[in-house]
């Protein structure tokens, strides 16, 4: 279950982030027009119920019906929106995991007085199938909004410390980059794919509006076929000293991720600009310790 939970999470940063700028302007009109339509709504309701022509129970329908429009108009801002400034990152934060985690909370109890009228035998069993999926996708902006506050506070953390390309020791990599073709930081020595790719690939897409371009993920054929163990890396077609790149490697170095950066082919090595996510591939760390 975990592993699909983090299945989904990635699918969803990539799905939702990677369109987002396009259609920022037309989603935030959607959503403020949601908020309006459920205003005239409520108000049309409480003149029914005021006139005794609606029982009282539709009024409170009315009015969760407006707390979730306006709690999606506030995701729609927070989870899908720039990341703000460092100053304001609580605040957004908190708001964002409240926003969403209400949502949730409304469709738990919709799902529960559903089951109570299909128990009774109003209603019959695929009643529940619409109220649970809805309850799935509130559930996964709620682990969204999660990574997304992580993302948030990483962020504010890195405006208020020193740049890391900035410091003598990362210009000392870089020149070692650009002179030998190879970097490699070893962190903690460890790359868990499953609990630290999803978080990564939100990041990035966050601040670069595309996907994360993997251009391998664990065992491939290619890697077989030279003979390289690539099980739990990752390979990132970005030139690591270009923005994408100095991008990815500060993060791998703030999460103390290891990586093999290569800035062009190196026979043997690596066959075109790409950053290595995770410790050497076997055979490289048997042979040349490096990775592939």
């Amino acid at each position: 279950m975990r592993q699909i939970l983090t299945l989904v999470l990635s699918l969803g940063a990539l799905v939702f982030m990677a369109g987002f700028p396009a259609r920022s302007a037309e989603d935030a009109a959607a959503n403020d027009k949601g908020v309006a339509l459920a205003e005239i709504q409520l108000a049309r309701i409480t003149s029914l119920v005021a006139a005794g022509a609606l029982p009282r129970v539709r009024l409170q329908q009315a009015q969760e019906d407006l707390e979730d429009a306006q709690d999606a108009a506030v995701l729609q801002q927070t989870l899908f929106g720039d990341l703000p400034a460092a100053s304001e990152s609580a605040e957004i934060s908190k708001e964002m995991l409240a926003a969403a985690q209400r949502r949730v909370d409304r469709q738990q109890a919709r799902l529960a007085h559903a089951r109570e009228i299909v128990a009774a035998g109003v209603a019959a069993q695929s009643y529940l199938l619409p109220i649970e999926e809805e309850l799935t996708i509130r559930q996964t902006s709620l682990d969204l909004s999660r990574l997304r506050a992580q993302l948030i506070a990483q962020y504010a953390a890195q405006k208020a410390a020193p740049a890391i390309a900035t410091t003598q020791e990362s210009a000392a990599d870089d020149m070692d980059l650009f002179e030998q073709g190879m970097q490699h930081y070893e962190g903690d020595g460890a790359f868990d794919e499953s609990r630290e790719l999803a978080p990564l690939q939100f990041a990035f897409a966050s601040r670069f509006a595309h996907p994360l371009p993997i251009s391998a993920e664990g065992d491939t054929e290619v890697h077989r076929a030279l003979g390289f163990d690539h099980r739990g890396r990752v390979d990132v077609a970005v030139d690591p000293s270009q923005p994408e790149g100095i991008w990815l490697r500060q993060y791998l170095k703030l999460h103390k991720i290891p990586y093999y950066a290569f800035a062009h082919a190196i026979p043997g090595k690596a066959t075109a600009a790409h950053i290595h996510i995770g410790p050497a591939s076997t055979r490289l760390a048997a042979r040349l310790h490096s990775a592939g």
